[in-house]
């Protein structure tokens, strides 16, 4: 119930201390899981006084029993052991303190922390934290290792040896945290993430010896399984040895059977890499040289070809050709300079033998008339008339004598022509003869 108070009329301390007292009076017994921590048994007391903390949480409750309670339980519960007790809250008023007044403890076995492990790694599972997909690949030579790990514990110093050894120029930032008990959780959560805060890391180890599944437990709270599966930084869990297998191993990015062998994941060997480096350098050796080799016989082989032993040998095959194609071609050309001559000189003696000219080689002449017309029928002319007479070797002039008559055959007897050729004379035109100059023959009009 809410109270009336006021600045003017607070309530004493000693009344709201009784107040609380009351209320917690009316809390009935409960059952309580928690670690215990801070056992204290004074010789003589008859009271056992106890801390129960919550190993997931940094809250802590402080607890009283008989000694008759705890010596019951004595032989198997002791400081850091996981308990179920049964206790009614009480309020100390003097000291305004809340208490536990334990009536019964009971131990957690294996076998139940084992179940409740398990229905936490199925929740998990469901939530896909342990999914293939998230794990995150390590880098092939990390600059700067985060080691979280108990104080000068065998296994940081396996992972620092093993890791130098493998690798001497390889550098840890290393966190030293409680690996068991109340403080373990709380302190792995703070250096995991103060490691994952920096950019410089580039990989985690987080690694325990072995030990029981009570001191395991810290490597499957929940708090640290989340912490780890957010992480941007890949984690590694190297935590107990091969059977062993805390819940940190299936959230985690790589899991290592022993801190040796997370150093060994982490940190590659430099012998086995300069052996890798020697064994690619011969590999590269060799097929160079092979290449080689193969372009060598090809050139060889290249070079064998004639027309690369003997080059002239296609100039001289090329020469031979072309001198036969140009004997050839002037062959040709011979025989077809010697036809058109031969052509020329039927036609030359076909123009010869039909040429005017010609003809009055044969005795025959040529009258024309003063207009220079030539005289083709002899009722052309008129008696008296002078015409000019051609003949093959000059011309002369003539008059005609005689009357027309009808034209005779061509080389008659007593026709301007050929002589000699027939004693029947018909009537032409006489042709009186007068002097005139010879000349040579002229051009032959139509």
């Amino acid at each position: 119930m809410g109270l009336n108070t006021s600045a003017d009329a607070p309530l004493p301390v000693g009344q709201v201390s009784r107040l609380i007292g009351g209320w917690i009076d009316r809390l009935g017994q409960v059952w309580v899981e928690g670690q215990i921590t801070q056992l204290s048994r004074r010789p003589g007391a008859g009271v056992v006084f106890l801390t129960l903390r919550d190993p997931s949480h940094d809250i802590s409750v402080s607890a009283t029993c008989f000694r008759q309670v705890w010596d019951e339980v004595a032989d198997v519960v002791s400081e850091g052991a996981r308990v179920v007790v049964l206790a009614k809250p009480e309020w100390y008023a003097p000291r305004g303190q809340l208490s536990l007044r334990v009536t019964e403890i009971r131990p957690v076995g294996i076998g139940e922390l084992l179940a409740r492990l398990e229905r936490l790694k199925r929740s998990l599972a469901a939530e896909g934290l342990f999914a293939p997909a998230r794990k995150k690949p390590l880098p092939f030579l990390p600059q700067l290792i985060g080691l979280v790990v108990g104080r000068a514990s065998a296994a940081e110093r396996d992972v620092l040896e093993n890791a130098r050894r493998r690798w001497p120029a390889v550098r840890f930032e290393v966190r030293n945290v409680a690996v068991q008990g109340v403080h373990a959780v709380p302190q792995v959560v703070q250096a995991v993430k103060e490691l994952d805060a920096r950019p410089d890391v580039d990989v985690i180890i987080v690694a325990r010896g072995g030990g029981s599944v009570e001191d395991l437990l810290p490597f499957s709270d929940e708090e640290v399984v989340r912490t780890v599966a957010a992480a941007r930084t890949p984690v590694v869990s190297a935590i107990g040895h091969e059977p062993d297998s805390p819940l940190l191993d299936l959230v985690a990015d790589v899991r290592a059977s022993t801190p040796t062998d997370a150093a060994k994941k982490v940190v590659p060997d430099v012998g086995e890499e300069l052996q890798r480096v020697r064994q690619l350098q011969e590999r590269g050796l060799r097929a160079l040289r092979g290449l080689l080799d193969r372009e060598e016989r090809g050139l060889a082989h290249a070079l064998a070809r004639p027309v690369f032993v003997h080059p002239q040998r296609m100039v001289e095959t090329r020469e031979d050709e072309l001198e036969a194609l140009l004997a050839r071609s002037r062959r040709t050309l011979g025989h077809l300079l010697d036809r058109a001559d031969s052509e020329l000189e039927h036609t030359l003696a076909r123009v010869v033998a039909l040429s005017p000219a010609a003809t009055l080689e044969r005795g025959y002449a040529v009258l024309q008339r003063a207009d220079g017309h030539v005289v083709r029928a002899a009722s052309e002319v008129a008696e008296g008339e002078v015409l000019r007479a051609r003949v093959a070797a000059g011309e002369f002039t003539v008059t005609v004598a005689g009357a027309v008559s009808e034209p005779g055959a061509v080389g008659e007897p007593g026709a301007v022509g050929e002589p000699g050729a027939s004693t029947a004379a018909p009537q032409v035109p006489e042709v009186a003869l007068e002097g005139g100059s010879t000349t040579g023959p002229g051009p032959l009009e139509n």
